[in-house]
């Protein structure tokens, strides 16, 4: 099987759809604004830069200048109207399929660390559910200036939760990884063998 894994047509399609979206978040680069997080009455000593504290706000703006360009990034449609238990927090129709992307930020100032990525469980019960479910996870640079978010355009990671070094997160049994990492070519089958080898959940067990 692993002699010709690079010849595995799913695989091959991942790799072709986490360039496809690459390219497309590469030209929302050149689009999205800096944008101001309150006012600086609010703050007068400016925003600490933390990364967790402004992200659901920095990812919502993405999403939604996303589909709201659509037109210019050629797109047939974006939908980000899913609860926050979602593995995806937007989908993206074009090409006559569907993406499901899960949008990650990382504050370029920072060092690059393990993030929790998802919960063992839930991505393995929504791969096993639907076998056609891909997620592509796109990470956003940011950067702090006072109040003011920027974006910046020379960092961008797009990546698949199927070949991602697999560490899993003993205490919370969740995924860990850094967003910038070697890939690993897996099957689909092998990546969800691995879930349930190094997952210390009861349900998986």
């Amino acid at each position: 099987m692993k002699k010709d894994i690079g010849k595995d047509k799913s695989i091959i399609q991942i790799i072709d759809d986490i360039k496809y979206i690459e390219s497309v978040f590469k030209n929302l680069l050149n689009i999205l604004p800096s944008f101001n997080v309150t006012d600086e009455k609010i703050l007068p000593y400016g925003l600490k830069p933390h990364t967790r504290s402004v992200s659901w706000l920095v990812e919502q703006v993405i999403v939604q200048q996303t589909k709201y360009n659509a037109n210019k990034l050629k797109l047939t449609d974006v939908n980000f109207n899913f609860s926050d238990t979602s593995l995806h927090d937007c989908e993206i129709q074009s090409n006559n399929k569907k993406y499901y992307i899960n949008v990650k930020i990382h504050n370029i100032d920072g060092k690059e660390n393990k993030n929790d990525i998802s919960a063992v469980e839930k991505m393995y019960f929504q791969y096993t559910a639907n076998p056609e479910y891909n997620l592509i996870y796109a990470c956003f640079g940011i950067s702090f200036e006072n109040v003011t978010v920027h974006f910046d355009k020379n960092y961008m990671v797009i990546f698949s939760p199927q070949f991602m070094p697999i560490y899993i997160n003993s205490r919370n049994d969740k995924i860990q990884a850094q967003y910038k990492h070697e890939i690993q070519l897996r099957t689909r089958k092998e990546f969800l063998n691995l879930l349930k080898k190094n997952s210390k959940s009861i349900i998986l067990s």
